[in-house]
């Protein structure tokens, strides 16, 4: 095993090499796969929790209780990619390095013998590092430990590398000390990480809507939406309503070497008086006629993809369920401080692409949040909007009467 100094390089000995990155607090961990100009070529070649597989590399989530990896399979790395940069960030926004320092082991893929391992020196206002690189050099792929911090967090990565960050033109990067590669290409498309464009200041009223950043309602004519919190997406696409079978996943994982977490997705169906119709939760996997169905109970948060899924037929709805509420609860009584990358998504049942996602970026010490909630519209359409909001309830029945006072 070698001790990495910065700059350092070594060969590597394994065709199938895993990055794992620790520190004392939970970390996101990333990967971009690059070209010989040190750039990504499109959003699919940046790796993190939200698009964990790209060509010869994955991203492996530790569930809490094991460092994030990302794996690079140097066999199956595409022509024209010459390096892969791991790149690592605290999970709680806006926290530096400091005191924290992360370090980085890389293995052999298929025995988990260590090959090397890595501290960064002297961290200070860093919140987010490219910590090594594995890189192609002569035909051999070896591996450098690089260190290189941005105190202006994965924004600064990501445009440094050719991302752009919610469509809009990127502040400059901040480095720490001199960046990996100069950026020398037009950015591409972004990536969804809310903490991209958590760091990235709001573009004005006239940016396009796709990736929206300031508030108000917004279609999914230019394809998928990511809302940040009390914005509202109308369910509309080419003028005409969805009104098909549409399903809404929820995930999350336990926070950094946290145990299991046994949330429970519910959805809590309204009618025009805000009064109670029916709620979808574990104990009830099917309501209003079938309309809603509960894909049943996951009692850890573990693994990638969606935790639980809720599908909604929009089209088989009676007329009197004019509103949702969709909750997540730990009936265990663990609050969502303890809880890492919730997010919810509407998926188009039929096709399964995804229309609109909303990431919890922020948690409170509270055993219940209200994600998100469909409206009906007088026109027949229906509105998605994020919400976020924390709640003192383990139960779905216990949320009843805050959702309805929401909606």
């Amino acid at each position: 095993m070698t001790a990495m100094t910065p700059g350092s390089n070594i060969p590597l000995s394994a065709a199938r090499v895993a990055v794992d990155v620790a520190a004392p607090v939970r970390l996101d961990v990333s990967g971009l796969l690059l070209t010989a100009d040190g750039k990504v070529r499109s959003d699919a070649d940046f790796i993190f929790y939200n698009q964990p597989s790209g060509p010869g590399v994955t991203y492996r989530s530790g569930g809490g209780a094991a460092p994030d990896a990302i794996l690079v399979d140097t066999g199956a790395v595409p022509p024209g990619i010459e390096k892969i940069v791991v790149t690592a960030s605290p999970d709680a926004a806006g926290q530096t390095f400091q005191g924290i320092e992360p370090t980085a082991t890389i293995r052999n893929a298929d025995d988990g013998q260590v090959l090397a391992t890595f501290t960064p020196p002297r961290l200070g206002t860093e919140t987010a590092l490219v910590i090594v690189e594995i890189y192609l050099r002569n035909g051999a792929w070896k591996a450098r430990a690089v260190g290189q911090g941005y105190a202006n967090g994965l924004a600064g990565i990501a445009t440094d590398f050719g991302v752009s960050v919610d469509e809009e033109p990127a502040a400059a990067p901040t480095p720490v000390a001199p960046p990996v590669a100069p950026p020398v290409a037009p950015p591409v498309a972004a990536p969804v990480d809310p903490r991209l464009a958590a760091t990235t200041p709001p573009p004005p009223a006239a940016a396009p809507a796709a990736a929206p950043v300031s508030t108000g309602k917004i279609n999914l004519d230019k394809g998928r939406v990511s809302l940040q919190k009390n914005q509202t997406v109308s369910l509309v696409k080419g003028g005409r309503p969805l009104l098909s079978q549409v399903k809404m996943g929820l995930g999350w994982e336990p926070a950094y070497r946290g145990k299991d977490i046994d949330l429970d997705a519910s959805v809590i169906a309204y009618g025009p008086q805000r009064n109670h119709l029916d709620s979808c939760y574990f104990g009830k996997l099917s309501i209003l006629n079938g309309a809603i169905k509960h894909s049943g109970d996951n009692l850890t948060g573990e693994g990638a993809g969606d935790d639980e899924v809720i599908v909604v037929d929009l089209g088989r709805l009676p007329a009197d369920a004019t509103g949702l509420v969709f909750t997540v609860n730990s009936f265990s009584g663990q609050k969502f401080t303890e809880v890492a990358k919730a997010y919810c998504r509407l998926i188009d049942a039929a096709s399964g692409e995804e229309l609109v996602r909303f990431d919890l970026t922020t948690a409170e010490p509270q055993t219940g949040v209200m994600m998100a909630k469909l409206i009906k519209q007088f026109s027949g359409e229906w509105e998605m909007t994020a919400m976020g909001e924390f709640v003192k309830s383990r139960t779905v029945r216990g949320m009843v009467k805050p959702a309805a006072q929401a909606l």
